[in-house]
């Protein structure tokens, strides 16, 4: 239980992590939000989903109110916090709209602002101090941070039950997209994600390892490694 211990001793000597049985939140929610108003492409209708900022806002008030419970499973706390970034992201851009980047805002990951319990994290806490800890590095490319580089928003909300097949769609998808990495047998020209957060996918092996089954080709091990430069442009449908 690797995961909940790290969340004990990120909140502390009183944690808020209720004990029991207590159930995990529905997605529904922010399932139907994410199906109007995000294309496949994971391009977001901002202008449109303003119009039902008070339905997102509400299901981040359910998140906040249902904080997860010791018997719950990996996946259902990761549906959880995954899910709860995302929505707060979104809510974050709402609430600044219109803007042309998610940087134009003050501190975007460092104003606490998300309820979970008697706690309020900001956006860098549920990425770093929660997800981070929870030994899944395709964490990475279910979170989206509002952005043209970012792995794209899903369209559909995560779910305890689909998470792997989300997981493993989201990271083949985001690897293979030739406008965030561009991938030959001897180049690796990749996205700076893979660059910040180089220690969560080389724990126990190297990238090329970590990268290879989620391509066809067969890459060499010592491939050249260089990053993209990224846009930061809001991730807005046209």
């Amino acid at each position: 239980m690797k995961y909940i211990l790290a969340l004990l001793i990120w909140w502390g000597t009183s944690p808020v992590l209720p004990e029991g049985t207590a159930p995990a939140p529905e997605h529904a929610a922010w399932n139907t939000l994410l199906k109007e108003f995000v294309n496949k492409k994971g391009d977001v209708a901002y202008a449109r989903f303003k119009t039902k900022e008070k339905e997102l806002n509400d299901y981040l008030d359910h998140l906040g109110e249902n904080a997860p419970a010791t018997n719950w499973s990996h996946n259902e706390t990761l549906a959880y916090y995954i899910n709860m970034y995302n929505a707060a992201t979104v809510a974050l851009i709402l609430e600044n709209y219109p803007i042309k980047s998610i940087k134009d805002i003050w501190r975007p990951w460092g104003q606490n602002r998300v309820k979970v319990g008697d706690k309020t994290l900001s956006l860098g806490d549920i990425e770093h101090k929660i997800l981070r800890k929870m030994n899944e590095p395709r964490i990475h490319f279910a979170i989206n941070c509002a952005s043209y580089s970012c792995p794209k928003l899903l369209n559909e909300a995560y779910t305890p039950d689909k998470m792997e097949k989300q997981l493993q769609a989201a990271t083949f998808n985001f690897i293979n997209d030739t406008s965030k990495n561009k991938i030959t047998e001897n180049s690796l020209e990749l996205s700076a994600i893979f660059k910040w957060y180089k220690g969560d996918f080389t724990e126990k092996r190297s990238l090329i390892t970590y990268l290879q089954p989620y391509t066809k080709m067969s890459l060499k091990e010592d491939a050249k490694i260089s990053y993209l430069s990224y846009d930061w442009q809001l991730n807005e449908r046209k």
